[in-house]
């Protein structure tokens, strides 16, 4: 959990925004991954992969994730899908907690399902794509045939027609037919939510707004919540409503999709936002608007994680770790340029004044 200046747990996201049920509740999700190779094969260090993130995703919306390679963020939706065990923290779905105690893995999974970046690697080769749609409903006690039916009807949904393109194989299927049938697979157990990791990077322009244009019918056919992970911040932007940026294993930024990319308070966001590619060769840049890679995640910086690339660091940026600072309308930051009294020159004097900024 990231503290404020006074030593207080900063307001958790979704205390910042509306009343709003979430469907997902994060609370100090950390996983660090040791380091082997010390005396006798011992512990040297951990990878901070991800380092106390907390975060909700609402019912019926899309959260988009962003950040440059390495922030953390398919770590995160790892931990998500229990496919890894976090260090600490707590996954809470829809009010029940996840893991010893709670909701089991067995009727997590039936609620919560991924679609992976490698369409090929993330399906069986063996398998005809419709009996790879129908394994996981058969594991949950459909028979056979029933999970066959349904496996087709997916198989439909998502645009290919079943009896051409249910006996193929993987390898007989472009890159844009093998995610719709990872998509349809994700949806074979009839998820609430379906985590995204970059499911379209792979894809060509064309099939990729294919794509887009699909999960967004699925959305409102099946009434879904999505975790959207992407480079991609102009997809983002087309499929989110709201937006959480990560940075070196934390969260930097979190609000709507209009005040993220309208007013970014971080200035990690502005930067990300600046690099992207742009027609308009008046809006071109000569320079790039982040220099430098990021820390090594092993011993992150003291106080701020971005302050060593951070054009408006401080000295008080090294002492103080920065919460995430509430903005107005759910959107935050983890900056003490937008933490009123945190002692930053160019901090707000008030939580008024915060606001209005």
């Amino acid at each position: 959990m990231q503290m404020g200046p006074t030593g207080a747990a900063p307001p958790h996201p979704d205390e910042i925004g509306g009343p709003a049920q979430p469907l997902l509740g994060v609370r100090g999700l950390v996983k660090h991954f040791p380091l082997r190779g010390g005396w006798l094969g011992g512990a040297r260090g951990v990878v901070r992969a991800v380092d106390g993130v907390d975060f909700t995703i609402r019912k019926g919306e899309t959260l988009g994730l962003v950040g440059e390679s390495g922030c953390g963020k398919s770590t995160t939706s790892r931990l998500l899908m229990r496919l890894l065990e976090p260090t600490a923290g707590e996954v809470i779905l829809d009010g029940q907690g996840v893991g010893a105690g709670g909701l089991g893995r067995r009727d997590y999974c039936r609620q919560v399902q991924m679609v992976f970046q490698d369409s090929y690697a993330s399906l069986n080769p063996r398998l005809p794509v419709e009996e790879s749609i129908a394994f996981a409903p058969r594991v949950h006690g459909t028979p056979a045939r029933e999970a066959l039916a349904k496996a087709r009807e997916l198989l439909a949904a998502v645009g290919l027609e079943p009896a051409q393109f249910g006996w193929r194989y993987p390898h007989a299927l472009s890159g844009g037919q093998r995610q719709r049938v990872n998509i349809a697979r994700a949806l074979a157990l009839r998820p609430r939510l379906v985590i995204l990791d970059e499911p379209v990077s792979a894809l060509d322009k064309s099939v990729e707004a294919q794509v887009l244009n699909l999960l967004c019918d699925l959305k409102d056919r099946f009434g879904l919540t999505y975790l959207f992970i992407s480079h991609d911040l102009n997809v983002v932007q087309y499929m989110a409503d709201r937006v959480m940026v990560m940075y070196l294993g934390r969260v930097a930024e979190i609000g709507p999709v209009e005040a993220i990319f309208g007013r970014p308070a971080h200035p990690y966001t502005a930067a990300l936002l600046a690099s992207r590619p742009t027609m308009d060769p008046d809006r071109r840049r000569t320079e790039a608007p982040l220099s430098g890679d990021p820390p090594n995640p092993v011993d992150p910086p003291s106080g701020c994680r971005f302050r060593t690339r951070c054009a408006h660091a401080e000295p008080v940026c090294a002492v103080t770790e920065p919460p995430l600072a509430p903005l107005g309308d759910g959107h935050a930051a983890a900056c003490l340029m937008a933490l009123p009294g945190s002692g930053h020159s160019r901090a707000p004097a008030t939580t008024e004044a915060a606001h209005a900024a």
